[in-house]
């Protein structure tokens, strides 16, 4: 019976995949992947848990692309509840149906599959996919995505000896399920019991590197807690991109990388030959969690000893700054040959102000998080499926106000409106005494300014209006503001959230639609064939699959 569902399953893969090849995207190379999700025992800390596992590995597999390529995903879900995958830092452009978020995708059910159908359309970097359920992302799932430049776009720095993937972040014990428990009662998470380097803990994972050859780490921070900081023993690190942008390449002894962030740096082996430390540690928390991993000269005889180098640990200030020197490239291309400065971006006055202030309510009598007194609470159908098919009730355009309310808190499936081709700023506040850490779905936005105390107009005095970094996800400080500029050229619903997990399942995301009156294949992709239809979209059609 089994084996007879699995040729069933691969009969309808391969009419899927038929229907694409005579799609949008047959122009350019595919790439195709089987992932097999389960449970199984994993030992990260030192204790056995039961993780979440991608075709048996844990952190799960990588994927390395090139510009424009297209990536064939089936997913078969072999744990006994829904799942979904996410795609962090890319952008499904004119595609939101593959987003794998909850107000876009229904979840894979126990024992089904689906295939996400992406491409890496005009970008370049590194990024990471994960589980977007609950609080799957506490148990693994998650992987690195590697984007690579076309070979006749140029790299502002020569191709370096080895390309290493660095996911670190905080863990805990507890499984996704009583982390989860914790959080429908009301309460706070506890405080996390660790931090892994690719899924390991201290001196768990070696990096081997040659005397005198230059490495690429492309580092991600894949926890849900906390940020953290990123350094080599006795190395600096020459920064080269962030999430898709080559910057000005400056040296650092140490990064602070926030929640949901990824970066790359280069590293020459250029010190005598030994192991040396490669430290993360947690930032802005009292009690501070350090973890390590170890760079192996490859004619290393000596091993690391004594305690690692320590590193900054509750200091704003030196955040701040770092955060404001890295900078854009202006003569680097990207994805596409032109230069990334030709988009002189602070030269387009925004049409429209968006004003985000997040906050920690207690809803009848439970902890909750909101964006502008508004908690966001999942619906039956998602709301990109409910806008498709027209199904009322699901959302209200206007149940996410553009700025603050002040009012008492109040639960909604919040979707906030925006047109199409809009260029729109908007300004993170934050007023509560922790670091914040925004992601939007579906676009990467040029970081203007950032610094203490309440936004006001005047603030925009200290813009960075010529070449601020260009990312997909933000960091706010403690009683702060940053503030962003975002060309909304991208038709969707997109999930704008905070990348501190427990803040985001208790209500601190939201939808922006991104609407336009077109029904052309210019401007948005049409439902897949294969689309997964629950709540009050099931029994609707899709499109036939010829």
């Amino acid at each position: 019976m089994r084996d007879c569902k699995i040729l069933c399953s691969l009969i309808s893969s391969c009419i899927l995949l038929v229907s694409v090849l005579n799609g949008a995207y047959a122009d350019n190379p595919y790439r195709f992947y089987t992932w097999k999700i389960t449970y199984g025992d994993i030992y990260p800390l030192g204790v056995k848990q039961q993780g979440i596992l991608i075709n048996g590995q844990f952190p799960g597999p990588h994927i390395d692309c090139v510009t424009n390529d297209n990536l064939i995903i089936s997913v078969y879900n072999y744990l006994n509840e829904p799942f979904l995958i996410s795609w962090n830092g890319i952008q499904h452009r004119k595609n939101s149906w593959q987003d794998g978020v909850q107000g876009t995708t229904c979840p894979i059910p126990p024992g089904k599959n689906f295939t996400y159908i992406l491409q890496a359309k005009d970008q370049i970097g590194t990024y990471f996919y994960f589980p977007s359920l609950g609080l799957h992302k506490a148990a693994g799932g998650f992987g690195s995505i590697k984007i690579y430049s076309r070979p006749q776009i140029p790299v502002p720095f020569p191709p370096p000896a080895g390309d290493f993937i660095v996911l670190a972040g905080d863990w805990f014990k507890k499984s996704h399920r009583q982390l989860r428990y914790i959080l429908d009662s009301g309460h706070s998470l506890p405080f996390p019991d660790g931090l892994l380097i690719n899924g390991r803990g201290w001196n768990g994972y070696t990096f081997t590197v040659e005397q005198g050859k230059t490495y690429r780490f492309r580092i991600s921070n894949v926890g849900i807690a906390t940020s953290i900081n990123f350094r080599i023993q006795g190395h600096s690190m020459k920064l080269v991109e962030v999430e898709g942008s080559h910057t000005l390449q400056n040296y650092y002894t140490s990064l602070d990388i926030h929640l949901g962030q990824s970066c790359s740096v280069l590293v020459t082996a250029n010190q005598p030959a030994r192991d040396y430390y490669i430290v993360v540690s947690s930032r802005f928390t009292s009690h501070v969690l350090t973890t390590t991993a170890v760079l192996h000269y490859k004619n290393s005889f000596t091993r690391v000893s004594g305690p690692p180098p320590g590193g900054p640990t509750i200091d704003i200030a030196s955040s701040l700054s770092q955060a404001r020197s890295i900078r854009w490239n202006l003569t680097a291309s990207a994805p596409r040959p032109n230069p990334q400065g030709s988009y002189h971006y602070g030269l387009i006055k925004p049409s429209r102000t968006i004003i985000l202030a997040n906050s920690a309510p207690y809803i009848n009598g439970k902890l909750r998080y909101a964006v502008n007194g508004v908690s966001y609470v999942p619906a039956d159908t998602p709301p990109k499926l409910a806008d498709y098919f027209k199904i009322g009730g699901v959302f209200n355009l206007g149940s996410m106000p553009d700025k603050p309310s002040w009012g008492n808190a109040y639960f909604a499936t919040a979707v906030m409106h925006a047109d199409y081709r809009a260029f729109i700023e908007i300004v993170f506040q934050n007023w509560e005494n922790t670091v914040q850490s925004w992601h939007i779905d579906g676009f990467n936005f040029f970081v203007v300014g950032m610094d203490g105390g309440q936004w006001t107009p005047a603030s925009r005095s200290k813009y960075n209006l010529r070449d601020t970094v260009s990312r997909c996800t933000t960091q706010v400080y403690p009683r702060s503001w940053t503030a962003i500029y975002l060309a909304l050229d991208n038709v969707g619903m997109w999930n704008i959230r905070s990348e501190n997990w427990e803040r985001q399942y208790l209500g601190q995301q939201f939808y922006l639609r991104v609407y336009t009156p077109s029904n052309s294949l210019r401007d948005e992709y049409p439902i897949p064939r294969n689309a997964l239809l629950c709540g009050r979209a099931s029994g609707r059609h899709t499109r036939p699959l010829f």
